[in-house]
C-alpha cells in the first residue's frame, strides 16, 4: 500500500491548508528512519526552493536514494534550472499552443500557473497536462510570449509559499484531486496490501473491458486485498502512488497508453500491458517475422513496400485472389481489407499506403469463427469463439454510424482443440509473460495464428461466461503475485 508524504521547510508553511499527518518538515524527513521495504512511499516536495544544494534539492535527492518516488525528481529540478535543457522538450508543443490561443485575445507576454497538471483556464488545460507529463512539478509557472507565434519562453517550479490566497485554494483543490490519500482520515483508509490502477477511457467506443467487467475487477480486488482504482490519461502524474498498472484502454505506440506503460515501468510498478508487449504486438509486420522465425503456424504472409509494384506482381502470382491486406497497427478489424482482383488491390493498397510505408498481405482463410485464447503468464485462461458478422468475412463490420459484431461462444480451455491451444501458446512464448489474446483460425484440424493482441477484450457476459468471477480472480491473483514479488525484490 503506497503512502504519501508532503515535505515542507517548516510545518508552519502548511498553516494555510487543511492539517494532515502526512505533512512533515524537511528536518523530520532528513532524520527519518529507513521505511519498511515493502511499503511504497511517495514524496511531494513542497520546499520553498529547488535551487542546487538547497533543502528542496536535497529532499528530492534523498528521496531517490531511499527509493521513494518523488516529485519533482532531481532530473526535473536540473532540467528546469537550465533553459537549454527544458527547451529541447518543448519543440513539439506548437499545435497545443495554437489551440490554446485560438479564441484568446492576449498580446505580448502571458503567465500561466499549472497545479499538478491542471489550470483554472480551460483553454490551457491540454498544455498544462502535456507539460506536467514532461515536468512533473506540484506548481509550474509557465511564461508564454508572442513572437512570430506563441512560444513557451520560461518554465519555473514554484513553492506554495509564493501563492496568494486565490492561488492557494487552486493548489489545495488540485492536490486534493491529484492525491486524495493526503486528505483521507486514517480511520477511513482501506485495509489493502497493494494499490492497482486500471487505466480506462470512458469515451472509448470499443473498450477492452465493459463497465460490468471493471466493477468485477474492483470487487474481486477488494476481496483479495488489492485497492483497485480507475484512472484516465489525466492521472499520469499519480502513477507513483500505485503498485501496479493494468491498462484497459486500447493501446498504441504513438499514444498515451504506451507513455503510461513506460512511465509505470520506470517507476517500478507491475505493468500489464508492459511496454515491450505493446511494442511487439502493436505491429503486424513484426509479428509476421516473429512467427516465421519461431515457426508459429500462421497464414502465408507477404510484406508490401510503398512504391514497389514488383511486390504486387509477386503477390498476384503467388497468392492469387482473394487476399487480405492489412495496416500493421490496425485493431478491431480496422485497416483490414479483402481484395478480389488486381484493380482492387492497387486501389486499396494505394489508400492504405497513406497510413504506413509497409503493409501486410495474407492468404485469405475463411472460417465461420475465430478462436480467441486468453493467455496470462504462459497459461491459457479462457477460450471464446468469435463468429463472423452475418454476410461478412470479419468479426466486426464498421459502418458510417455503427459497428456490428458477430456472436460468440465461451468454452472451457480443455474443450479447445489441442492444435489451436498449442499454436496460441507457442505464439506468445517469444513475446513475453503478459496478458494476451491470441486469434487462431482452425482449418482441417490445424491452428493458424492470425495475430496476438496485447490488450485482449475481457467483457462481463462474454469472456467470463464460463469462468465467471474466477477469471477476474485469476488475473488479479497474478498481478498480486507479481506485486508481492516485486515488493520483496524477487522479480
Amino acid at each position: 500500500m503506497a503512502s504519501t508524504l508532503l515535505v515542507v521547510d517548516n510545518l508552519s508553511d502548511w498553516n494555510p491548508y487543511y492539517p494532515s499527518e502526512q505533512v512533515v518538515s524537511f528536518e523530520a524527513y532528513l532524520a527519518m528512519e529507513q521505511t519498511d521495504p515493502d511499503q511504497r512511499v511517495r514524496v511531494i516536495n513542497l520546499c520553498s526552493s529547488y535551487s542546487y544544494l538547497s533543502d528542496g534539492y536535497y529532499c528530492s535527492l534523498l528521496a531517490e536514494a531511499r527509493s521513494h518516488h518523488v516529485i519533482p525528481s532531481v532530473k526535473i529540478i536540473n532540467d528546469l534550472g537550465k533553459n537549454a535543457l527544458y527547451r529541447l522538450q518543448l519543440e513539439d508543443l506548437n499545435q497545443p499552443l495554437a489551440r490554446a490561443f485560438k479564441h484568446q485575445h492576449k498580446d505580448g507576454e502571458y503567465r500561466l500557473y499549472s497545479y499538478f497538471g491542471t489550470t483554472p483556464e480551460p483553454a490551457f488545460q491540454e498544455l498544462a497536462r502535456l507539460l506536467f507529463e514532461r515536468f512533473a512539478c506540484p506548481i509550474l509557472e509557465i511564461t508564454l510570449r508572442l513572437e512570430q507565434q506563441w512560444q513557451i519562453t520560461d518554465l519555473k517550479a514554484v513553492s506554495p509559499g509564493h501563492l496568494d490566497d486565490v492561488m492557494q485554494t487552486l493548489f489545495a483543490e488540485a492536490l486534493d484531486r491529484f492525491s486524495k490519500k493526503v486528505w483521507r482520515k486514517s480511520r477511513t483508509r482501506k485495509n489493502a496490501r497493494f494499490d492497482l490502477a486500471i487505466l480506462i477511457n470512458p469515451a472509448e467506443a470499443l473498450p477492452p473491458s465493459n463497465r460490468g467487467a471493471l466493477k468485477k475487477f474492483i470487487s474481486v480486488g477488494r476481496q483479495m486485498g488489492v485497492d483497485v482504482e480507475l484512472i484516465t490519461q489525466n492521472h499520469y502524474g499519480r502513477l507513483p502512488e500505485f503498485d501496479g498498472l493494468f491498462i484497459r484502454e486500447t493501446t498504441a505506440i504513438d499514444h498515451h497508453t504506451y507513455r503510461f506503460a513506460k512511465k509505470a515501468e520506470a517507476e517500478g510498478l507491475v505493468v500489464i500491458d508492459d511496454p515491450t508487449s505493446i511494442l511487439r504486438c502493436a505491429n503486424k509486420v513484426y509479428l509476421a517475422d516473429l512467427f516465421r522465425t519461431h515457426k508459429v503456424p500462421s497464414p502465408k504472409t507477404w510484406i508490401l513496400h510503398k512504391g514497389n509494384t514488383e511486390h504486387l506482381d509477386k503477390l498476384e502470382a503467388i497468392a492469387g485472389f482473394p487476399v487480405v491486406v492489412k495496416v500493421p497497427d490496425g485493431s478491431f478489424s480496422r485497416g483490414i481489407v479483402k481484395v478480389n482482383n488486381r484493380a482492387e488491390l492497387e486501389t486499396k493498397v494505394g489508400e492504405l499506403f497513406e497510413q504506413s510505408a509497409l503493409l501486410l498481405a495474407q492468404e485469405f482463410l475463411y472460417t465461420d469463427f475465430d478462436w480467441r485464447i486468453g493467455i496470462f503468464n504462459h497459461k491459457a485462461l479462457y477460450a471464446c469463439r468469435y463468429f463472423m458478422v452475418k454476410n461478412h468475412w470479419q468479426i466486426y463490420r464498421h459502418g458510417a454510424n455503427r459497428t456490428d459484431s458477430g456472436n460468440f461462444a465461451t468454452l472451457p480451455t480443455f474443450e479447445v482443440p489441442k492444435p489451436v491451444l498449442d499454436a496460441a501458446l507457442k505464439a506468445t512464448q517469444p513475446i513475453g509473460n503478459g496478458l494476451y489474446g491470441v486469434d487462431v483460425k482452425e482449418i482441417n484440424g490445424k491452428g493458424y495464428v492470425i495475430e496476438v493482441n496485447d490488450n485482449p477484450s475481457i467483457d462481463s457476459g462474454v469472456e467470463d461466461k464460463y469462468l465467471g468471477e474466477e477469471l477476474y480472480r485469476a488475473i488479479i491473483g497474478e498481478l498480486l503475485r507479481r506485486m508481492e514479488n516485486r515488493s520483496k525484490g524477487l522479480d
